[in-house]
């Protein structure tokens, strides 16, 4: 399930990110960029690109490759139209990992970015062997809440100048999911 992914809702499938993603990867930075502006780290114009984006897979899949991260890619047909990723994996007594999404802007309200969100908690769970996933949103971001709140998270908290994000360090509301 972790690296052959599944299909989502309709023709919408969730599968690891590959080396060969990149041009698809940077299409997709590029038709998103003023939509993810505001929620995600200001990006150099080398990100956008289809270099920028193969640098960008090769450090994705080293650490998956260590077992820290799983980057999945969202694909309509052969079209890229999201991410989602689990990062920071812990062993040990923690068991965790951090939950990171975001779906592109033509395909918002489909239920897409929840129907990720289940299928990352199920492999987080029945794949990793993980206890607890956490995800950070802005308190403004309504549509991620809704996301997180759906699919089981609980808010936990308020985390003030957790990320820099568009160019300034923003307070992030946390959230967390026990796993079992």
């Amino acid at each position: 399930m972790i690296e052959n992914g599944s299909t989502l809702v309709g023709t919408v499938q969730m599968r690891v990110l590959r080396r060969s993603d990149a041009e698809r990867m940077s299409a997709a930075y590029q038709r998103n960029r003023e939509h993810l502006a505001p929620w995600e780290p200001a990006r150099a114009q080398s990100f956008f690109t289809v270099a920028g984006q193969a640098a960008s897979i090769e450090s994705k899949l080293a650490l998956f490759i260590a077992g820290s991260d799983v980057p999945w890619i969202l694909l309509h047909g052969d079209l890229v139209i999201g991410v989602m990723t689990l990062s920071g994996i812990v062993r040990g007594p923690s068991l965790s990992a951090h939950l990171g999404y975001w779906v592109d802007k033509e395909f918002n309200g489909r239920g897409i970015g929840t129907a990720a969100v289940a299928f990352a908690v199920e492999a987080a769970r029945s794949e990793l062997g993980l206890h607890r996933l956490q995800a950070a949103t802005l308190p403004h971001n309504v549509a991620s809440r809704k996301v997180l709140k759906r699919s089981g998270f609980e808010e936990i908290g308020l985390a003030p100048a957790y990320l820099k994000i568009a160019g300034s360090w923003q307070d992030h509301v946390l959230y967390q999911r026990i796993l079992g």
